[in-house]
């Protein structure tokens, strides 16, 4: 089996790397290498096997094609690669545009293009792209409570359901729903199959965060180098955090 893997030097982009080479994949990985400790994530996957690597943006329709042709027509395609915080796409709506929606648009039209030479394969090649709960926006018509010392739904103890009407808020809402959308719809009118992860809270190993991203890591290394944390609100709202293992067992599945 043959992976194409955008942002596979990313967080976790490497460590869904990883567990493909383990299973015996063939992982070509996409990356601009553009976030701080990539480079290293790189390094490091290179650990478990022989990794094709191809440097671009998925800005770029010529280097995704070069990632595509690379891969030799993969059987599945993990795309990873994005503008990651609501505060950047506040402070550069552009580029966060350009990275999540047209940069999911190029991918989806490289592996549209690329149908026809894995027309001879039994199954059509998968598309998986990680998108992001901001797609279902602030809920303010739910009613929060406050029960033990935290917030919660009072109405949804198990949380939102998928079936929730979506509701894009912030320039990084709107970018990655509409790309969340177009991976819906690609799969639909050119019939191959797509899935949307809509993710929220990862946490695990080579995650290297900052306060606005990647905060369960950001308050591991605050803690092990006596940074100061700030508390935001009153401290009773909970987040609930997901395992990259976990994460990666699912995508797998």
């Amino acid at each position: 089996m043959k992976a194409l893997v955008s942002g596979g030097a990313g967080f976790i982009g490497c460590n869904m790397s990883k567990r493909l080479l383990q299973e015996g994949w063939q992982v070509t990985v996409f990356d601009n290498l553009s976030r701080p400790g990539t480079a290293n994530n790189l390094r490091w996957l290179k650990n478990f096997g022989r990794v094709r690597f191809v440097k671009g943006d998925v800005r770029d329709r010529a280097r995704v094609r070069a990632a595509y042709k690379a891969a030799q027509s993969p059987d599945a395609v993990f795309h990873f690669a994005g503008q990651v915080a609501v505060t950047t796409s506040v402070t550069d709506p552009r580029e966060d545009f350009e990275v999540n929606a047209l940069g999911t648009f190029n991918m989806l039209e490289g592996l549209r293009h690329g149908l026809s030479a894995a027309s001879k394969k039994k199954t059509k090649p998968a598309f998986f792209y990680s998108s992001t709960n901001k797609v279902y926006g602030g809920m303010e018509d739910i009613r929060v409570v406050e029960k033990g010392g935290r917030y919660q739904y009072r109405d949804l103890p198990k949380g939102i359901p998928e079936s929730r009407l979506l509701d894009f808020h912030s320039p990084y809402g709107c970018s990655k729903g509409a790309a969340d959308q177009y991976v819906h719809d690609y799969g639909r009118i050119y019939n191959f199959p797509t899935v949307v992860f809509r993710q929220s809270c990862i946490y695990g190993y080579r995650q290297f965060g900052v306060e606005d991203q990647g905060w369960v890591a950001w308050f591991t290394i605050a803690a092990a180098l006596g940074k100061p944390l700030t508390i935001y609100g009153d401290g009773k709202q909970v987040r609930d955090v997901l395992f990259i293992e976990d994460l990666c067992d699912a995508y797998l599945l």
